[in-house]
């Protein structure tokens, strides 16, 4: 039986930087949920999916989860956070 997870991922560390991103994309969403609407009042699905990833990553990275299997460990990453927060401020900005 082959699998592509590493037998010990390295321990994590706090990001104090991505935990707050998550905190503040839960917060907002909760508080303005309109922010993932577009002009016409319809739900945004691929902002909010893209947010809630980065929120979820945020969570993941934030407080020194790694993975140890290397799919989740790269959808879960700072830099996936990065792409997911980037492509669903872009959607919001162009369709806002």
């Amino acid at each position: 039986m082959s699998s592509t997870a590493t037998p010990a991922a390295p321990a994590g560390r706090l990001r104090p930087g991505l935990l707050a991103l998550a905190i503040m994309i839960m917060l907002g969403t909760s508080i303005y949920p309109n922010v993932l609407a577009s002009a016409a009042g319809a739900a945004d699905h691929w902002a909010a999916t893209a947010l809630f990833w980065a929120m979820s990553t945020g969570f993941i990275s934030g407080v020194g989860f790694r993975p140890r299997h290397v799919v989740w460990r790269t959808l879960f990453s700072p830099a996936s956070c990065l792409l997911a927060l980037t492509a669903g401020l872009a959607r919001l900005w162009l369709i806002g």
